[in-house]
């Protein structure tokens, strides 16, 4: 039950505070930032009595700018700052042929200035998803997730880049079934990304 509280009080303050960004505000700054659209590969998710839990991701993200809300508390980096709502759908390849819907939310951050042509960043985040696939190790097909990596956009133009990103990633039922012995995944990701 921890973890649903954690994920729920996560997502009420992002909320509230993407809420308080006012309307001059978001003109001047462009609140919705970039999209990106990545797929790629997810393998590592050790299962009991089946073959490795494994599937191949197609992922949409909403960038958001953070720098509106973090500007009022003087915190101004020179680097991206962004809140990320990532919507995706996944074929399970591995024990058998089913599907995955979800919703991720991330906090990203750039590590270089975000004129840069190479944008090096970090992220964190916490979600929920939905598999048809049954296992063993979860007594729900309605899970939470966490995950967290690493990547980078490279700009070949103004405003569209080539992206590349690896995580890691834990899936579980927070405690809400009797079975919730939890699936780790490594997940390997590339796309495009446009900048508005």
């Amino acid at each position: 039950m921890n973890k649903v509280l954690i994920i729920l009080l996560t997502l009420t303050l992002t909320f509230s505070l993407l809420a308080n960004v006012s309307a001059e505000e978001t003109k001047k700054s462009k609140c919705l930032e970039a999209i990106e659209f990545l797929t790629g590969f997810v393998w590592g998710g050790k299962l009991q009595a089946q073959k490795d839990y494994r599937r191949i991701p197609f992922l949409v993200a909403f960038d958001f700018n953070l720098k509106p809300l973090t500007e009022k508390i003087k915190f101004n980096p020179r680097s991206l700052l962004q809140f990320q709502i990532e919507p995706s759908i996944s074929y399970i390849t591995s024990p058998h042929s089913n599907f995955e819907l979800g919703t991720m939310f991330f906090f990203k951050m750039g590590l270089l200035p975000q004129t840069s042509k190479f944008q090096p960043y970090v992220k964190a985040g916490v979600g929920m998803l939905y598999m048809t696939l049954h296992t063993r190790e979860q007594s729900t097909q309605f899970n939470f997730q966490e995950q967290g990596g690493a990547g980078f956009h490279y700009f070949f133009k103004n405003n569209l880049a080539f992206t590349l990103e690896g995580r890691f990633g834990h899936l579980s039922n927070a405690g809400m079934g009797k079975r919730n012995h939890g699936i780790n995944t490594y997940n390997a990701l590339a796309g495009v990304s446009y900048q508005f």
